[in-house]
């Protein structure tokens, strides 16, 4: 039996504002051809199909014409909700797509009942949300590995009398592996963790939720997402899983996942970015900038749109400067308005002073509002209503 093991396509999800449609469906259309090429038997989708529970019907489309295609290619698909999947709406029509090939499992309910596939069992765990299939699944405790440990408990009772190795798809964050921070957290406090041992005595495991492709124990791997979906995941190898199962045991190898723009992180101030020759590489790139410079420059997210067109995130790191006296009246005694206004200027720019025609203008607004309130027209204006002063 050949499978291929992917997970987290978050369909629908954007980057920085820019969508990824384009470059989700060249992964898929790349998935695609791998079926065909490698005779795969089953593809497998350990979770988070979609980006949000209510995914837009670009997203539906996409998914409902790669179904199709991988069907075509010759391979089964097996489906299984992550925590971003609604339960409700991606099993929609399940038990009819399941006669055409298309095993699509959400709920508790499925829970130990497997795929059969030829000659390997493979249990698709939905993402299990503690609090409610804990006592569905009467697990012990209402925790991740809690539910997992009992979810497990069905799988082998099955196992044991299907006389076949076992395949299990789980969404789910296991002890020791590595997070970044596109991945949406499940719990809180450490509550999530499963240990690696919950699998133990099946053949594979095969796991989605974690961005990273990456080993897990001896039997366990996440697949990682196919698109990178944050500057965190700049040095991920984005990729799918090759599993082989056959009489001498189980065998994986990474397939390379197409990158349709690569990440770039790039540090320094303002002048050295915009004229370092080896940066040419990011000029293609999604590109996340961190300032260095001393006062925040003017117009720096236009200035580095010039050599690199798609940076989306700009950040400062500018050194502290420490004030002799933090208090407000120590700061602002014995200053004109328009030092003040000034000053707020330069605050809020990061240490950037305002220039002459700046200057000039707060000149006039700071004049203009002293001649109406001298005159009486401005808001300040003294008015007297009924024998008595008031502020109109």
């Amino acid at each position: 039996m050949r499978l291929i093991h992917t997970s987290d396509w978050h369909l629908g999800r954007s980057f920085h504002g820019a969508s990824l449609v384009d470059a989700q469906a060249a992964y898929l259309d790349h998935l695609v051809d791998v079926v065909r090429s490698e005779r795969i038997d089953a593809v497998l989708v350990a979770g988070d199909v979609y980006d949000r529970a209510l995914p837009g019907p670009t997203s539906v489309q996409l998914l409902d014409e790669t179904l199709v295609r991988l069907r075509d290619a010759g391979a089964q698909v097996v489906l299984s909700a992550g925590n971003h999947d609604s339960a409700v709406r991606l099993g929609f029509g399940s038990r009819v797509l399941e006669h055409g090939g298309v095993h699509i499992r959400t709920s508790t309910r499925s829970v130990g009942t497997p795929v059969l596939l030829d000659g390997v069992a493979v249990y698709p765990l939905p993402y299990l949300e503690p609090s409610l299939a804990a006592s569905a699944l009467d697990a012990a405790d209402s925790t991740h590995a809690g539910v997992l440990r009992a979810s497990m408990r069905r799988v082998h009772a099955d196992l044991a009398t299907r006389g076949m190795p076992g395949v299990v798809m789980a969404h789910a964050f296991v002890v020791g592996s590595a997070t970044c921070d596109s991945e949406r957290d499940i719990a809180v406090g450490g509550a999530s963790a499963v240990p690696a041992s919950t699998f133990n005595g099946i053949a594979y495991a095969a796991l989605g939720h974690l961005h990273g492709a990456q080993q897990v124990g001896d039997i366990g791997r996440y697949s990682g997402s196919p698109v990178a979906m944050s500057f965190s995941e700049a040095d991920h190898r984005k990729s799918s899983v090759l599993v082989d199962i056959g009489p001498e045991g189980v065998s994986t190898s990474l397939v390379e996942a197409p990158v349709a723009r690569p990440l770039a992180r790039l540090r320094g101030t303002l002048a050295d970015l915009l004229a370092d020759p080896d940066l040419r590489a990011a000029e293609g790139s999604w590109c996340q900038v961190t300032l260095t410079d001393t006062t925040r420059p003017l117009g720096a997210m236009e200035q580095l749109r010039r050599r690199f067109p798609h940076t989306v995130q700009l950040l400062f790191d500018q050194p502290v400067t420490q004030l002799r006296d933090s208090r407000y009246t120590s700061k602002v005694v014995g200053k004109e308005t328009l030092e003040l206004c000034c000053d707020f200027l330069t605050h809020t720019r990061g240490g950037a002073t305002a220039t002459a025609p700046e200057r000039e203008l707060l000149q006039r607004a700071v004049e203009q509002t002293r001649l109406e309130r001298d005159s009486g027209d401005g808001p300040e204006r003294v008015r007297t209503v009924s024998g008595e002063a008031g502020v109109a």
